[in-house]
């Protein structure tokens, strides 16, 4: 028998109508400025465990219906649909976004109607109720971005249904996104630090990892002479 606090719950949860895209770059070639300070093998067992955790994340969150990586290695997706990277003379971050944006809205019923994200995938401290968090206050936006723990790129940009998504990733995104029309959000720790050097790495597992980066990371020489545990 269901009881009166089950119903309550299940009548309060958020229902679950985001689609996220995630890039992901394929590690041998993903996180370069990471070179100077861990091995290459080191690098690549970095970036697929950031790039995994970001996406457990996604797939946990309760506002997300869906979640679709872009890239070129399916085992880069997990859990979440895979969409392969167009291998054209546009291949890049923006071509691949773009063409996981079209993908998500090509099966909605009518052309943009479900609301749809773009997040990066280097994101290893993020939290499921973090994404949702940042979700419920870009929904009462067209458009919303948040801004990353350094201050000029972006970790997380957002359409609302029937709203065109055209994010500007990439050198000074946030100054680009605020000036397109995107709201900035105001974001959780988790959510806006995106790790591409050693510096961050140690941040974010101070704010806490998810399992993959954790053992990922366990010796790696961090700031001021200090080991991941």
């Amino acid at each position: 028998m269901t009881s009166a606090a089950d119903a309550a719950g299940r009548a309060s949860a958020p229902t679950p109508v985001w689609t996220v895209v995630i890039p992901v770059k394929a590690p041998a070639g993903a996180k370069t400025r990471l070179a100077a300070a861990v091995a290459p093998a080191e690098r690549e067992a970095l970036a697929r465990a950031f790039a995994l955790d970001t996406i457990a994340a996604a797939l946990a969150a309760r506002t997300v219906a869906r979640v679709i990586v872009v890239g070129d290695d399916p085992s880069l997706a997990g859990a979440a649909e895979f969409l392969p990277e167009p291998a054209d003379a546009l291949r890049g971050l923006t071509r691949a976004i773009a063409s996981g944006i079209d993908h998500a809205r090509a099966g909605d019923d009518g052309p943009g109607l479900r609301p749809v994200a773009v997040l990066l995938g280097d994101l290893p401290a993020l939290a499921p109720e973090e994404l949702d968090a940042a979700l419920a206050a870009a929904s009462r936006h067209p458009l919303a971005f948040v801004r990353d723990a350094d201050g000029t790129g972006t970790t997380l940009a957002t359409a609302s249904a029937g709203v065109g998504l055209a994010p500007r990733f990439g050198a000074d995104s946030a100054a680009r996104h605020a000036a397109a029309g995107f709201v900035e959000l105001a974001a959780s720790a988790g959510l806006r630090r995106d790790v591409d050097t050693i510096d961050a790495l140690a941040d974010a597992l101070a704010l806490g990892v998810g399992p993959l980066t954790r053992r990922a990371t366990a010796g790696i020489p961090l700031r001021g002479g200090s080991v991941a545990p």
